[in-house]
């Protein structure tokens, strides 16, 4: 059964023994309702569902509790959320709020920001360019704020010129899987098309198991890249060798003593930065090792200095920072770096500490370091996004269909990037 036709059914149930139990059931499944997760079938296995299935679950499981004057905190509950699936997210955290709790969320979108009795605006930019609480109010003080985020949600977007395809189409031939049943659709080629429609709705599915099973494509999606947890944005690119090699050939040590996996390794904390501590009954405590202050370096290495810098103070800087310093090694692959929006990072932060977003965007300058020819596949690309930096992004995927001769196909929510669909 799905969830509404359970509800259905137990409202046929009339029981006087079974009645505190029943009022319990439909008040649980009237939450799952609210959040728009009627048509999933009990037996459904929650590995199987999608991110914005999962997340609206989470959500409704919140209303389910009893206590009041909690202190809740969602971080980013619109990932993965068609604007049709918020109208029953906004109606829990107004539910819990009027229980007497409080709610606090972290979020980009339009429509949540809206309801908010009070709004805290971080900037200005991001990185080091942020941390600084620019705004602070309620949401029309907001729109009139000139912030960057006011500026955003004052301007509505816009909508692209229809272009008509020249190129022909890719065709997705009769796919049945999940909830999609005989679906066929055209891609055109060397366009910007996006697959849209409610959480849930089939999607994934139509691209995954139909586009893809049938044309050749790279799919770049927010799963976690697989990489030790010693690896950082410059091992990703390929150019943390190069680097080494050029600091060792300016100060005349080895190349191995500018990492912190071999020579050059903290001896205290065996180059990860910080010391764990097994405190039996509380579990393991980490703290920033002493000797090298979380930087992973020997003192010898740390000496060893290329244009004014340390190999730990290179590994610090953002990626305009690091062009600038060593544009002979790095250049390509930061250029990279500020195409995709991610130039206020660290180069040695680790693949770890970066949200869903950030490593989908990174996995796309990798590509573009390397050079991309075939179809392109964007899930969800404006996750984590501000809607200030979705139009730098659209820009750039059709610099790439246009320099590249690329299909793109994006599945998303986001109404400013449908706007700009081909």
């Amino acid at each position: 059964m799905s969830v509404a036709d359970l509800q259905d059914w137990l409202g046929k149930i009339h029981d006087d023994q079974a009645d505190t139990i029943l009022q319990d059931l439909k008040r649980k499944i009237v939450n799952l309702i609210t959040v728009g997760l009627g048509y999933l079938s009990l037996e459904r296995g929650t590995s199987t569902l999608s991110g914005g299935e999962g997340q609206r679950l989470k959500i409704a499981n919140c209303l389910n509790s009893p206590l009041n004057d909690v202190l809740y905190i969602f971080d980013e509950p619109s990932v993965g959320l068609h604007p049709h699936d918020l109208t029953g997210i906004k109606k829990i955290f107004k539910g819990l709020r009027n229980k007497g709790n409080t709610v606090v969320i972290v979020d980009h979108d339009p429509e949540l920001i809206a309801i908010a009795d009070h709004i805290v605006d971080m900037g200005p930019g991001a990185g080091r360019e942020g941390g600084r609480i620019v705004f602070e109010g309620d949401y029309q003080s907001l729109l009139e704020s000139g912030t960057t985020t006011g500026r955003a949600l004052s301007d509505p977007g816009v909508v692209s010129e229809p272009a008509a395809p020249s190129h022909g189409f890719y065709t997705i031939d009769k796919v049945t899987a999940h909830n999609v049943r005989e679906a066929r659709a055209e891609i055109p080629r060397h366009m910007l098309t996006v697959v849209t429609g409610v959480a849930g709705s089939g999607k994934s599915t139509l691209i995954r198991e139909g586009f893809m099973a049938q044309h050749d494509a790279i799919l770049l999606d927010q799963k976690p890249i697989k990489a030790s947890g010693r690896s950082n944005l410059l091992t990703y690119l390929g150019v943390f060798d190069p680097l080494r090699k050029t600091f060792a050939k300016a100060t005349g040590e080895s190349p191995s003593l500018f990492s912190f996996n071999a020579v050059g390794a903290c001896p205290v904390c065996k180059g990860k930065g910080v010391v764990t501590l097994d405190i039996a009954y509380m579990g393991d405590a980490s703290t920033v090792c002493e000797s090298c202050h979380g930087t992973r370096y020997s003192a010898r290495a740390l000496s060893a200095r290329y244009r004014g810098l340390s190999i730990a103070q290179a590994l610090k800087l953002t990626a305009s920072e690091a062009t600038h310093r060593y544009h002979e090694v790095l250049s390509q692959a930061m250029r990279a770096l500020e195409d995709v929006g991610l130039s206020y990072l660290s180069v040695g932060q680790a693949l770890d500490t970066l949200s869903g977003g950030e490593l989908q965007r990174l996995k796309l300058a990798k590509l573009l370091k390397e050079g991309i020819h075939e179809t392109l596949i964007l899930d969800e690309p404006t996750s984590g996004l501000h809607e200030s930096n979705i139009l730098q992004q659209i820009a750039l995927l059709r610099k790439l269909i246009t320099d590249k001769d690329l299909t793109i196909v994006a599945i998303e929510h986001n109404l400013r990037f449908i706007g700009q669909a081909d």
